[in-house]
Formats: C-alpha cells, structure tokens, sequence
C-alpha cells in the first residue's frame, strides 16, 4: 500500500505543510527540519504522486517535443539539447515522432494537450499549423523548431537554410564542378525548399553552371541509395559532377551506392556534399563534406524561448532565433 504525506509528517515529527515546502519548496525549510524528512521519506519508501500534483497545478513538470523524423540523428541531437537545458528547470520532455505526416503530428498536438504540458516544441510538417494555432489559442505556449513562419506570430529557433543551399553549392562550384544535382526531399518541407533556393541562386552566379533537381519519398539513406543507383545507370557525360543531398541521410545512402557499385569515384567525378553534419558523416568510407547546423544549440535555445514566453509573455526579447550554418569540407568534395 502506498505511503501517504500524513504518514512521512508522522514520522518525521512535523506537519503536512512541512513535508509539502520540503517536497516543492526545500530553500524555505531549516536544514536539519529538511533532513529529518527525508530519513523519513527514505524510512518509509515514500513516492510522491506527481499525477494529483498536476492535476492540483493545472501543468505538468514536462514539455512536449514533435520532430519529423526521431530516426534522423540530427533530430536526436536537437533531442538532447531540449532535454539537457530542461533539466536545468527540473522539466522532462516527452518525444513525438510525426514521420512527416500531418495527422500523426495533430495526434500529438491533442495528446500533448490532454497531459496539459507546459508547453510544446515542433518541428511541424508543412507551413498548415491550424492545429499548432488551436493549441496556443487554448493557452499553450508554442515554439517551432529548425522551422520558422514569417507573420506567423510563433516563436523559432531555426538556420539560415538558404544560406546553406547557398553555401554548399557555392563550395561545389568554387572546387569547379558545373553539371550539380540536389538531391530533394518532400518539396512540402520548407527547410528542403529553402535549401534548393539557395542552391539555384549560387548557380545563377555562373552562366555555364547548370543544376538539376532529382527529387525522392523521403530524407532516408534508402532513397540516397536508390538516386545513387538510377545516377550510377546514366553514366557518360548525362551524370552530375557534383551532388548537394538535402541531408546528411540522404548523402549517405548516395555515397553507399557509388561505392559498391565502384563505377564512379568521390570525389573525382562525382563530388557530394550533405547537410546537418551529423556525427557519422565524418566516419563514412569516404568522409562526408557537410553543412553543419548546431543541433543541440538549437534545442537548448527552444527550450529557453518556451520558458521565458510562459514566464514573460508580453516581454521584449528575440522571438525568432535564427543561426547561421557552417560549411565543413572533407575528403568527399576535397580530392
């Protein structure tokens, strides 16, 4: 049978309020009053029973966190940066996986709302955010993640994908590849869509460079590989010369195909370069030239924006963090 309150302020020799201001509120209790509670918390195997507490309160001690991908090592990273500077504030983070898809992410949203969260980070799907919407009108504070909506009203902490379109493509063309593929994901994701636009826009900057768009499913090593295999069957002078991947995955799974099928060699006729820099694109068998997006940064910076729109919501303070991406060259472009 549970142990109650009652039973550890029997025990202890003091009252229920006590053990409350201890369990909560321990800077407000004398040191030896703190200590003897909790001999007798340890005594009797007391659990406190953080359900009824957040009932009481109106919120949980969590967040809740929606990425659209858990798989992706760069969602994982943003992952534990969320968690680490939560657990500074004594908060937990419950994980949602959208896979991409709308109603897998509104399943959440609701879900999130049912636990009465603190509040919610998203890396939404598209720029649809009517649920996104419905949850902040009911009075949950909302942060978006590797994502920002201009006019939207949201807070984010997102990169500059543009800039690192912009900045992958530029790297391509300066080592003198002229013939680029990107390699594209979902075209609903903005940040897929942003990163193309700043590749077509450093492409414009040199007449006899030309860019085509191979578009597949999903931001996966399997369909990396897959565009490697239908690149590789071309072959001659219909093949790029250099390759921008949308991610790192995707790179990945391309640069997987090229190697053991062992008819085209990075980076001397195909250069390929990913994006997020994750931490296996370095350790791949030819290393991967990447455009870094500080992950964890990203999640600590989130859950600081979440916390000071809960405690200040009307306060001055920047509501649209934005960092810039960081070009990384390794041996697949650098032959």
């Amino acid at each position: 049978m549970a142990v109650s309150v009652r039973e550890v302020a029997a025990t202890a020799g003091v009252s229920v309020g006590t053990v409350s201001n201890v369990l909560n509120r321990p800077d407000k209790v004398a040191e030896g009053t703190v200590q003897r509670v909790r001999d007798a918390i340890e005594k009797l195997g007391f659990v406190r029973n953080d359900a009824a507490r957040q009932l009481r309160a109106g919120r949980s001690r969590s967040i809740g966190l929606i990425v659209l991908d858990a798989g992706n090592p760069f969602f994982a990273d943003v992952a534990r940066g969320a968690e680490a500077r939560a657990d500074e504030d004594h908060l937990s983070v419950l994980l949602g996986n959208s896979d991409e898809d709308a109603a897998r992410e509104n399943g959440y949203l609701d879900l999130f709302r049912e636990q009465r969260v603190n509040g919610v980070l998203i890396t939404p799907s598209s720029d649809d955010v009517a649920g996104i919407r419905r949850l902040a009108d009911a009075g949950t504070p909302v942060v978006l993640v590797d994502h920002e909506i201009p006019g939207s009203g949201f807070c984010s902490v997102s990169v500059d994908d543009v800039e690192g379109g912009y900045l992958a493509t530029r790297h391509l063309l300066e080592i003198g590849r002229r013939r680029i593929a990107f390699l594209a994901g979902p075209g609903s994701l903005t940040q897929v869509a942003n990163r193309l636009a700043g590749a077509r826009r450093a492409v414009a900057e040199v007449p006899e460079a030309e860019l085509e768009v191979i578009e597949v499913p999903a931001l996966t090593v399997l369909h990396g590989r897959e565009a490697g295999e239908s690149i590789v069957a071309r072959a001659g002078a219909h093949c790029p010369d250099a390759v921008f991947a949308a991610n790192d995955l995707l790179a990945v799974g391309l640069l997987q195909a090229l190697t053991i099928l062992g008819s085209v060699r990075v980076p001397e006729e195909i250069a390929l370069i990913g994006y997020d820099d994750i931490d296996f694109a370095s350790a791949t068998v030819v290393p991967l030239t990447s455009i870094r997006q500080p992950a964890r940064l990203i999640g600590q910076t989130a859950v600081d924006l979440l916390l000071r729109s809960i405690d200040d919501p009307d306060g001055e303070y920047e509501r649209n963090v934005r960092f810039r991406p960081e070009l990384v060259v390794r041996a697949s472009t650098a032959g």
